[in-house]
């Protein structure tokens, strides 16, 4: 087979990485790619905004399958217009993927068909938005309505931060996403990462993992796209795990198909333990970034299948095996990230880091310059790392983190303490 991945981030080489080892694959193309998705996938320079030359990449080269990557491609479209064309893409429709592309949508969706979330308003305009506020008081959580990489979201624990960050969002600081917000209650409890492959009808539960989204040790400083995460997600019991499956992500599959919009693709269920039990937090419509590397590293299957059958409609018989050890990713980021960073600054140890046992590196931000690797983005590396246990993967990951000489880059040092600190205390 012919398959070609769009996106050039740390969750597309982990995906390139992943797909490259089938024995299915005849070419593996990623676009644009990066310096660290070079070693799995040929690297080809198309503009993935423009899918009139992505259809036409896919008919000169005989394309099999094209797996979309970033969420910014499905709001656009993407597979959509590959779907008229004739080609087969893993991802959901412009329609489906309004479950992440918009939170009121997503939250209307959610209070048609009983699905446990936290109670919400929708406003367009700033005043409206600030009274709601006053009115509920803090802690409460401001998102923008729309897409923001990751980083639209504010958990207030005060009034004026609340307040703020309405200002903030409409004022433009998220663009378009935020020309509307969703206003929702504080919820109290310990939050997870929830995917599931969906064919349109059936789901086929994948593994669960938490993520990191603070830049700074102790959950401290701005909201990211995530500083690391680990897999599995010890809050995440099988009785759990089920709940979600039969609360959330099925209910969702049905009303999807009942609008005449069937989601086809990853579904990631951000989930927040409570006392009342699971609560969704959001819907995205692909794998998380940097969720998506953990999973892959634990993935025992061939995943080419896999995406087949999703794409097909044929997961109902499906399953897939996953290897018990967990995984753990340590993002290494530019200083100044998420504000105004650098780029073009030079990265060594790459080689040595990866001698530590069980550690695999996934580029993010990152391109070739006259044979040199350097930094070319916010979030660079991951970091990742398998072992018997959390705290041996975390050991290993920073064993690595340490080998690797680039002054310029910076990293949270607890990636996984919610997990270490859970196997501490059963010894």
């Amino acid at each position: 087979m012919n398959i070609l991945v769009l996106g050039s981030g740390g969750r597309e080489h982990a995906l390139a990485w992943k797909i490259a080892a089938s024995p299915l694959v005849a070419r593996l193309w990623c676009a644009p790619g990066n310096a660290g998705i070079a070693q799995d996938a040929e690297c080809v320079a198309l503009d993935v905004t423009d899918h009139a030359a992505v259809i036409a990449f896919c008919r000169t080269n005989k394309v099999d399958l094209v797996v979309v990557g970033p969420d910014a491609l499905i709001a656009a479209g993407i597979v959509d217009d590959l779907t008229d064309a004739g080609f087969k893409a893993f991802g959901p429709t412009r329609a489906a993927g309004r479950l992440e592309s918009s939170k009121s949508f997503t939250k209307q969706l959610c209070r048609d068909n009983n699905i446990p979330t936290a109670a919400y308003a929708h406003f367009t305009d700033a005043e409206a938005a600030k009274a709601y506020i006053r009115a509920q008081g803090a802690p409460i959580v401001v998102k923008a309505d729309g897409l923001a990489a990751g980083k639209g979201v504010v958990v207030a624990m005060t009034l004026d931060e609340a307040l703020g960050a309405v200002d903030m969002m409409f004022g433009g600081g998220f663009g378009e996403a935020g020309a509307e917000v969703v206003i929702e209650e504080f919820m109290q409890g310990e939050e997870a990462s929830f995917f599931a492959l969906c064919d349109g009808e059936h789901a086929l539960p994948l593994a669960t993992a938490q993520d990191h989204k603070r830049a700074y040790d102790g959950d401290k400083g701005p909201n990211t796209g995530g500083m690391g995460a680990y897999s599995p997600a010890p809050v995440m019991t099988d009785a759990m795990n089920q709940r979600v499956m039969d609360e959330m992500v099925l209910p969702t599959l049905r009303a999807l198909k009942a609008m005449g919009t069937p989601y086809k693709g990853v579904l990631y269920a951000g989930v927040m333990i409570t006392e009342q039990g699971p609560k969704l937090v959001e819907y995205n419509a692909r794998f998380g970034d940097p969720e998506c590397q953990v999973l892959m590293i634990r993935m025992m299957s061939d995943i080419v299948p896999a995406l087949l059958a999703a794409v097909d409609g044929e997961l109902k018989h499906f399953d897939l095996r996953w290897y018990p050890e967990p995984a753990l990713t340590v993002i290494m980021a530019t200083k100044g990230y998420p504000g105004d960073y650098g780029k073009g600054s030079r990265i060594e140890g790459l080689d040595e880091a990866k001698q530590v046992e069980g550690v695999e590196i996934f580029h993010a931000g990152t391109k070739r310059v006259d044979g040199q690797l350097v930094a070319n983005g916010g979030r660079v590396l991951n970091v990742c790392a398998s072992g018997k246990t959390v705290e041996e993967a975390q050991r290993r990951a920073y064993q690595a983190v340490d080998l690797i000489k680039w002054p310029e880059g910076f990293c949270r040092r607890d990636i996984g303490w919610q997990a270490v600190k859970r196997e501490q205390e059963l010894k």
